[in-house]
């Protein structure tokens, strides 16, 4: 009779094991958005470009380098054929080691005309001239009214409705910068953040509004196109992990992108660079992977225990 009892108690124990052991789930995709375009630089990217000798991917650091000169109409770019006016976030990550004065550093998300003066485009720059290392935000909208706004406090260089009133805020070099612009097409504005990519610190953001919607941009691209200042000056360094994603219901699981750090170096507040600075140094952080619920083993096993019990049972019984 005791055996008996044992018997019942193993199966009753085995099927609230079942009950609760968790079955396979899908893993979490991320966040709701469709990537447009997203790479780490792991691959040569082959963005298109007329001057490879400057702008190149560096197999070395995965990472791709540019040396914008103005005067030279250099240009290097990736289409994206997908856009049609939708709400977006454009982002990637700097290492500024050379800015001359008088150069600027442009990255942006245009028209095939790739022209700051011409619409649509909208352009983050890096700047060295009368106000310092200063960071902005330019938009040219489809009908080809300009507006940007920039670190500079009071900024007096601003266009259009644009004000930042803040103290002026100034970029570094050798230092890596995260950056995003965000289009939020329901609200009508535009806005740019810097973080400081190692510590994730905010170092300046601001907005404009937007009166025209967004529409026919198919580049992402980098150059001195539309700049006619002095030559034999530059702005060098490497970008990396760029991705430019749009609100989607479903979400799309985006490749994995290496991320860099940089060693901190003195913010560099002089107008003019005269020696080239030292390239920072980028160590990959790990990745880490998603660690999945329990599988199906659980429950198979204690089937097993199950059937084994009722064989002992069947045969004790006999």
């Amino acid at each position: 009779m005791r055996f008996r009892t044992l018997i019942f108690s193993l199966l009753i124990a085995t099927c609230l094991l079942v009950l609760v052991s968790p079955f396979p789930v899908q893993a979490a995709t991320g966040d709701s958005v469709k990537v447009l375009y997203q790479n780490s630089f792991s691959s040569n990217p082959k963005w298109v470009t007329n001057n490879p000798t400057s702008d190149y991917w560096d197999p070395g650091l995965q990472m791709y380098h540019f040396a914008i000169e103005p005067s030279t109409g250099a240009y290097a770019y990736v289409p994206v054929p997908n856009y049609d006016g939708e709400p977006f976030i454009f982002e990637y990550d700097v290492i500024l080691n050379e800015v001359d004065e008088g150069a600027t550093f442009r990255l942006g998300f245009s028209g095939t005309e790739m022209d700051p003066n011409t619409g649509p485009n909208v352009l983050t720059q890096f700047t060295n001239a009368k106000y310092g290392q200063i960071m902005w935000l330019h938009l040219v909208t489809t009908g080809n009214k300009m507006i940007e706004v920039n670190s500079e406090s009071g900024d007096t260089q601003a266009s259009g409705d644009a004000a930042y009133n803040g103290p002026t805020v100034l970029y570094g070099l050798n230092k890596t910068y995260h950056v995003t612009v965000d289009y939020n097409k329901a609200q009508r504005t535009l806005s740019m953040k810097v973080n400081e990519k190692t510590s994730g610190k905010s170092v300046w953001g601001y907005y404009v509004n937007v009166a025209d919607e967004l529409r026919g941009m198919n580049r992402i691209y980098l150059g001195s196109i539309g700049d006619y200042g002095m030559m034999n000056i530059y702005a060098k360094g490497y970008i990396d992990n760029v991705r430019l994603t749009i609100p989607a219901e479903d979400a799309v699981t985006p490749t994995t992108a290496a991320t860099v750090t940089s060693t901190t170096a003195p913010v560099v507040t002089t107008k003019k660079t005269t020696t080239r600075p030292t390239m920072a140094v980028m160590t990959p952080s790990p990745e880490t992977t998603p660690e999945s619920p329990l599988s199906g083993i659980t429950a198979i096993t204690a089937l097993c225990i199950t059937g084994l019990c009722c064989g002992l049972f069947l045969k004790r019984r006999n």
